[in-house]
């Protein structure tokens, strides 16, 4: 059985350029059943120096997405999703828009900007330790998910270290476990889920996001939602490294994973 992707991007996001239509057929290609699509959205984010912002045109996304669903219904299942950039000083804005876009088959909540920086650029870790940059970035995600739940799961909580000084070379769970641990219940106890995202793979990290001690630390504490996404910008990273999510998957204890229809989990045995 082919697992179905859960994290996938097109020329929707500001940066991909993927056509939707290459995103189906690549899937079909693969034999898979079925995949969400979760382009960006990130309220508030400045401009970046590739000139990129983040802002999902809508409802232009959902119509063309319908259209897809429609043209390879015999073929393909195609979830409707959204990666929402989460920020605490933005929920009110968040919610506003949730509210008013309700089509949504599932929701990643995920952190790209830490008070206004964003650590896929070096000056996010300048003047400060690496530790301080990363402790930072998991702290706001605590804010971030006291201040809005209306995600369904938080979306490559260590993405920081991708981009990092070292990469993931100086982190480890056991360097940040009071701080993850926080996250982690607090998750558990809103009833959310976290992700298996193989990006950590394609980034050469040889761990997805988050690393394989943190996805054995949520469902140590009772943690049972689980995606698992590429989070592809291009069709070749569509479903990468699959199999090794699913041998992650059961070694951290896990029977199934998770897909989401009209905001509902759904547990498929792997």
């Amino acid at each position: 059985m082919k697992l179905c992707d859960h994290h996938l991007h097109s020329g929707f996001s500001d940066d991909s350029e993927t056509g939707l239509t290459d995103i189906a057929e690549q899937a079909i290609h693969l034999g898979m059943s079925e995949i969400c699509i979760t382009d960006h959205h990130d309220i508030d984010y400045p401009k970046d120096e590739e000139g990129h912002t983040f802002l999902l045109d809508t409802d232009r996304y959902i119509s063309a997405v319908r259209k897809l669903q429609e043209q390879y219904k015999d073929k393909l299942t195609i979830h409707l999703g959204i990666e929402l950039g989460l920020m605490s000083h933005i929920a009110d804005k968040i919610i506003a828009y949730t509210d008013k876009y309700h089509d949504f088959d599932f929701i990643i909540g995920s952190s790209h900007l830490v008070y206004g920086k964003d650590p896929y650029y070096p000056a996010y870790y300048e003047g400060r330790s690496e530790k301080e940059a990363l402790l930072e970035y998991f702290e706001s995600i605590l804010e971030n998910i006291s201040a809005y739940d209306g995600f369904d799961v938080y979306g490559h909580i260590d993405y920081v270290v991708r981009y990092g000084p070292t990469k993931n070379r100086e982190y480890s769970y056991g360097r940040y476990k009071d701080i993850l641990d926080e996250i982690l219940k607090k998750l558990i106890s809103m009833g959310k889920g976290i992700e298996l995202n193989t990006g950590g793979y394609h980034y050469g990290l040889g761990e997805p996001n988050p690393c394989t001690a943190v996805i054995r630390r949520y469902r140590e504490l009772g943690g049972e939602i689980i995606t698992i996404g590429a989070d592809a910008h291009t069709p070749d990273k569509i479903a990468c490294a699959f199999d090794k999510a699913a041998s992650v998957l059961e070694a951290c204890g896990f029977r199934y994973y998770t897909i989401f229809k009209d905001r509902k989990p759904e547990f498929i045995s792997l």
